[in-house]
């Protein structure tokens, strides 16, 4: 409890280190695995990654068998190790080595975690899986994560169900995340409330209503630093769903009509016209001196897809 209380020390980590010998001196193995995980959220903490990853070593060196395999009497004790490598990991951006984790962390069997420590896993896999853009697999896991710091009592539930709403939007889920009784009680929550008008806005391409959202809930939208980093994957379906249905009855439409009705920059419209055409989702081509684009034939395009 002093150790927590001075946590904030420029020299908490030799305080540490002198407490361990005493524990080590006294051959209190059970104290001593319990003051390096405090370290080691510590060091994360700090974003000492080498001291951390050291010390995370040398816990799972404690929990394993002669033939270096994970010894399965140990297995709270190894997921409790695993969910802070697998949140170092994903700070530090090495989705290599976090997968590896997060595979292994699922197999363990020998163990009945506590439900942060399976969220936190959960949670930096909703995360994994939302870098390469596997919002299915991604919106799993943020559901599991958010289930269980509901039970853990923990405030990472509200980020979690704020993550799984843009997962669902994301993979174009016409299912309602809020549909569970758990997550049913925290719809009026402010954060969560502005992630629903986000998805009404979003399911009826209303661009000027979604773009708006983001402006008066900065606070619950854009300053969390994971929700923002898809805000641009969002304003890009958005506007896809857009422009299909805009250039459904023409056969030649002016860039600048297409800027107003997306609310973007003229250089944006050709920018995602071109990218568009290249991936065959309209066929057509941009005309450079008269400003317009050009479209092959009917555009059989479902603007669905894009959500």
């Amino acid at each position: 409890s002093l150790l927590d209380f001075v946590s904030d020390a420029p020299d908490i980590t030799k305080l540490y280190n002198q407490t361990l010998e005493t524990f080590r001196a006294d051959k209190n193995a059970k104290a001593c695995v319990r003051l390096e995980l405090k370290l080691a959220k510590v060091l994360f903490e700090r974003k000492e990654f080498a001291k951390l990853e050291k010390t995370l070593n040398q816990l799972r060196q404690q929990c394993q068998l002669e033939d270096g395999s994970d010894d399965p009497s140990k297995g709270s004790q190894l997921m409790e190790i695993y969910a802070q490598e697998i949140l170092m990991y994903t700070a530090m951006d090495d989705t290599s080595r976090l997968k590896a984790l997060y595979n292994r962390a699922l197999t363990i069997k020998a163990a009945i975690p506590a439900p942060r420590i399976t969220g936190i896993i959960h949670e930096c896999g909703g995360k994994m899986w939302m870098r390469e853009k596997r919002w299915e697999k991604a919106h799993v896991d943020f559901f599991e994560a958010f289930k269980n710091y509901d039970e853990a009592g923990s405030p990472r539930r509200i980020a979690c169900l704020k993550y799984l709403v843009l997962a669902a939007m994301l993979m174009g889920s016409d299912i309602d995340p809020f549909e569970e009784t758990r997550a049913k009680s925290y719809k009026s929550n402010p954060e969560i409330a502005s992630m629903i008008a986000l998805v009404d806005a979003y399911t009826r391409s209303d661009i000027h209503a979604f773009e708006k959202l983001l402006k008066e809930n900065k606070k619950a939208i854009m300053d969390d630093d994971f929700v923002r980093g898809y805000v641009e994957d969002l304003l890009a379906n958005i506007r896809t769903q857009v422009l299909i249905k805009v250039l459904a009855p023409y056969t030649r439409i002016g860039l600048a009509f297409i800027a107003q009705e997306l609310n973007i920059p003229q250089g944006d419209v050709e920018t995602l016209l071109v990218s568009l055409i290249l991936d065959s989702k309209i066929r057509g081509r941009i005309d450079q001196i008269g400003q317009l684009l050009i479209l092959e034939g009917a555009q059989q395009v479902d603007a669905a897809k894009y959500r």
